[in-house]
């Protein structure tokens, strides 16, 4: 089963593998968000929307529509 970036649990980090939306990757890609790159899930906001994740040494905000479109490796 595979797993997205909206479903990391504070703390966690894995490794991206790919984009489910390639309209949304090319965005993603452009803030850091490249395949082999390790992704670390921070904190979500006080309703869960948005997410705080670290990717390439920046701290970047994302929609939880956004994250679970990137895939990633455990």
């Amino acid at each position: 089963m595979a797993k997205n970036v909206a479903e990391m649990k504070p703390g966690e980090t894995a490794v991206i593998a790919h984009f489910d939306d390639e309209q949304i990757a090319v965005k993603l890609m452009e803030m850091g968000f490249l395949p082999g790159t390790a992704v670390r899930f921070n904190f979500s906001a006080p309703f869960g929307d948005p997410i705080c994740v670290t990717v390439s040494d920046y701290d970047l905000s994302l929609r939880l529509d956004e994250a679970a479109t990137i895939s990633i490796i455990n």
